[in-house]
């Protein structure tokens, strides 16, 4: 089986996506797949890439995609060539695109792979772009009849034309917020804002890395809960649930505390009530649904102190990383990281290509 690890990127994710491949590079079987790992530059460039001990951060510092062989897609469908001649790609069996962030979680790859007719891990086009944009994916949630916490959106083009409307919306809602960018992860371009005045730069930082803001209301006295949810057979399954508990300086989950200092602990798995933990674990399946998503992804949650679920969002590429909570619930439910991968290129495979 031939199969084809894309990664890297130009999102400001480039450089966790590159540690998620090279877990996941360390771990497949090579006694079942061939594999050709290709990372994609910042600037764009398809490059075939060695091993996976530069994927890595270490001491501080993290990797980057930058040298290698060229590779370059044909329109023809299933005959991708490598600028040289020769054909990398056109035995793929199957593509695991492990990308994080606009240009390849949104839908942008899933697209492409779509028209060359090479199946591929997780989801596909519309829920891909759907849960990349937390705008629309918390419309999908209310729209199901989902829990979800207060918001506002602001468009590039309201920031720029009537700024003071904006600002009014966003202090309608209940100090602290969390301004983000619409589309992007790993926590790249979040602000906890506890004062008015600080608004406005948080946006300006937020849209450094998205012109479209988010503004989330800080839920009080809410614990992090992480579910994973993984298709085996063709049916969705939930995994025990995980906590996440910042703490030293840290006053949310935020790059820092997830990749750099240890700065939270992921306790797996959480302590629930029965009750509570079987709402989520339902509540996380039907996020999924909601969304049309296949494959793999991680439901994000708040809990109240009464028992009440919050859906925060859902990631269709979760991180691979060592310190990941996809991975690691999957494994404390009974699924080790190799047969993870493995549940994950046969369910690719099942599924294939095409309207489904």
């Amino acid at each position: 089986m031939n199969v084809a690890l894309v990664f890297g990127g130009r999102s400001s994710e480039h450089a966790i996506s590159c540690v998620t491949a090279g877990n996941v590079l360390a771990a497949i079987d090579r006694t079942k797949y061939d594999v050709t790992p290709i990372g994609i530059t910042t600037s764009g460039r398809w490059l075939l890439q060695q091993g996976h001990e530069r994927l890595a951060i270490t001491d501080g510092v993290l990797p980057e995609v930058t040298s290698g062989d060229e590779v370059l897609f044909t329109s023809v469908p299933g005959a991708p060539v490598q600028a040289d001649g020769r054909d990398p790609l056109a035995d793929i069996d199957v593509v695991f695109p492990l990308l994080h962030g606009p240009w390849g979680e949104d839908g942008t790859i899933q697209g492409l792979l779509e028209l060359a007719s090479i199946p591929y891990v997780g989801s596909g086009v519309y829920a891909s772009a759907a849960s990349m944009d937390k705008v629309h994916m918390k419309a999908a949630f209310r729209a199901a009849g989902l829990p979800v916490g207060p918001y506002v959106a602001i468009s590039d083009r309201e920031w720029r034309t009537d700024r003071a409307a904006a600002l009014a919306r966003v202090r309608a809602l209940t100090l602290p917020v969390f301004v983000k960018p619409a589309r992007a992860g790993s926590s790249i371009g979040i602000t906890r804002v506890t004062d008015p005045a600080d608004l406005e730069a948080a946006i300006e930082f937020a849209r450094q890395h998205d012109p479209k803001v988010v503004v989330e209301q800080g839920i009080a006295d809410a614990r992090e809960i992480e579910c994973a949810v993984l298709v085996r057979d063709g049916i969705p399954a939930a995994s025990v649930l995980g906590e996440i508990r910042v703490h030293g300086e840290h006053t949310f989950y935020d790059f820092e505390a997830k990749y750099l200092d240890d700065g939270a602990d992921l306790i797996v798995p959480a302590e629930l009530p029965t009750a509570v933990a079987d709402r989520v674990r339902a509540t996380a399946l039907k996020a999924f649904a909601a969304l049309d998503c296949e494959g793999l992804a991680r439901v994000d949650f708040f809990v109240l102190h009464d028992g009440g679920v919050i859906v925060n969002e859902v990631n269709t590429m979760p991180g691979f990383t060592p310190i990941s909570m996809f991975p690691r619930l999957w494994a404390a439910s009974g699924v080790p990281y190799p047969e993870l991968i493995d549940t994950l290129i046969t369910d690719a495979l099942r599924r294939g290509t095409g309207l489904r």
